[in-house]
């Protein structure tokens, strides 16, 4: 099948335009570690800001209900029958049933916040779990109206929203950090310092974002006063739950899979040790693999709309198979980037920070796998069985709380970053095996197999020149990875496809 494939294209058209807002998004949200790492320079603070963050990470998946796939599903249902009118009742009984769900959980822990984070260790800082609440709720509210963004295919919408989001979340934090312990030291009474303190710490970074998460909201406004915004199914609503909750229940053992090492921290690092500066190092050595998990992200956001929209075509099975294929040769690519210009990485954190580099490969290489699953799940989504996600996705954190309880006293986050690794190639392994029953997909496990063993093993071969200086090694680096790229050329039959040119002439 061509790439030409006219519904592949939109899929890397859409994946183009989302990923210049996510790209924009990481990038920015990137360049704050530097920041964060050099004036956060008690790794212990860098430390609480990723505790609070697994808090987020993990109850947003709780409180949108899995109602954003949900919609998907239904509204694309209705868009085959034309029924335009039903697939905004859809999002707008969606829209209503997390406002309220996560409208109550914030009054709850606003209501509580000063036992709340007694029980956390924050007793003197409750306000920090006001920010906590008020992103939740912001969050789950903009996550549906994206969604319908996304549904409607209206990418540069979307990339316009979340680009101003994150542009204004980078400039609170500019703001806080180099300007606001100044002010607020010669201006002890003024209004700002009933939101954070003089001395740069954690509260500095969860207030940017709860500000950011206002601004998106107002964003949407014109869209929220409409009369129509909350029109609310009875009779949808039931289908509406049934379907997207087990994707809810799934997803919560999912990202428990990428957060709870965060949360094990606290109970398994031994007591000698600062479990909040292990977690600020190990953060901060995640942040160096960003760019596999960006380009994940964008891709999800645009193939996700993409297979619903496929799955009546017959030749969809194919379609799914030759995407894995680009995918994962293209993650490999960034894989080896990210890798063989680690000396120019490295340099972005701080000097407290720089020891959680060695986490990067395995976490590199686990976002690679994350993203393989992501693509071959599918099936479970297509043909309603989400039930079965479930079982996946527990079946990974299983595996993960083994090696972190196991493993974490004694080696700390590095048993965190294997973690990671071993889970997400139980789960790839489990939902291939699943999928090939339910819904089979003619996926060339060889040929992705060969794209990985290529980027690891190229990588391993980097390290033979790893005691170079800087200039010839990056200049042996980027020659290996051009070698990479022929390979992927080879592969892909782009010789002979040259070669029949050549003979054309």
């Amino acid at each position: 099948m061509s790439f030409k494939n006219s519904a592949i294209r939109q899929l890397a058209g859409e994946t183009a335009i989302y990923g210049m807002s996510t790209i924009l998004a990481r990038v920015l949200n990137f360049l704050l570690v530097p920041m964060y790492t050099r004036v956060l320079t008690d790794q212990a603070a860098y430390g609480v800001v990723a505790e609070f963050m697994a808090y987020i990470a993990v109850l947003q998946v709780v409180l949108v209900m899995g109602l954003e796939t949900g919609c998907f599903r239904y509204a694309s249902l209705a868009g085959q029958k034309n029924d335009h009118a039903g697939a905004g009742t859809v999002f707008s009984t969606s829209l209503a049933t997390v406002t309220m769900v996560a409208g109550i959980f914030f009054a709850a822990v606003v209501l509580w916040r000063k036992p709340i984070a007694g029980a956390l260790g924050y007793g003197n800082n409750p306000q920090a779990i006001f920010y906590v609440a008020g992103i939740l709720l912001l969050d789950s509210i903009t996550a549906i109206l994206f969604a319908r963004l996304r549904y409607e295919h209206k990418a540069f919408r979307f990339a316009i929203f979340k680009t101003i989001k994150i542009c204004c979340e980078l400039g609170f934090n500019l703001l806080f950090f180099l300007w606001a312990p100044r002010f607020l030291s010669a201006n002890p009474g003024s209004l700002l310092g009933h939101f954070i303190p003089a001395v740069p710490d954690y509260n500095y970074v969860l207030f940017a974002i709860f500000l950011s998460c206002i601004v998106a909201l107002l964003l949407f406004l014109p869209d929220l006063l409409k009369r129509s915004s909350f029109a609310f199914d009875c009779k949808l609503w039931p289908k509406l739950m049934i379907y997207s909750l087990p994707l809810m229940i799934a997803g919560l053992p999912g990202i428990l899979n990428d957060f709870s090492d965060r949360l094990l921290f606290r109970f398994l690092i031994p007591d000698d040790v600062s479990w909040r500066a292990q977690m600020g190092i190990y953060q901060a050595g995640i942040k160096l693999a960003v760019l596999i998990n960006l380009f994940i992200q964008m891709f999800r956001y645009a193939a996700e709309p993409f297979f619903f929209g496929q799955s009546a075509d017959k030749k969809a099975p194919g379609t799914y198979a030759r995407v894995l294929d680009y995918f994962t040769a293209f993650s490999m690519l960034v894989y080896l980037g990210i890798l063989l210009y680690m000396d120019l990485f490295g340099l972005i954190l701080g000097e407290n920070y720089r020891e959680g580099i060695v986490v990067v490969p395995i976490m590199a290489l686990a976002y690679v796998i994350l993203g393989i699953y992501f693509n071959i799940s599918i099936w479970f989504k297509l043909s309603g069985k989400t039930g079965y996600a479930v079982l996946i996705t527990s079946a990974g954190l299983v595996i993960t709380l083994l090696v972190n309880v196991l493993f974490m006293p004694r080696f700390g986050y590095m048993a965190a970053a294997w973690g990671h690794l071993a889970s997400y190639l139980v789960m790839t392994l489990i939902c291939a095996l699943m999928g090939r029953k339910h819904y089979p997909v003619p996926y060339n496990w060889l040929r992705n197999g060969f794209y990985i063993i290529t980027g690891v093993g190229l990588y391993f071969f980097s390290l033979l020149f790893s005691w170079m200086e800087l200039f010839p090694k990056l200049v042996i680096n980027t020659a290996i990875i051009l070698l990479y790229l022929a390979i992927w050329a080879g592969v892909e039959g782009f010789y002979r496809k040259l070669h029949r040119l050549w003979q054309r002439r």
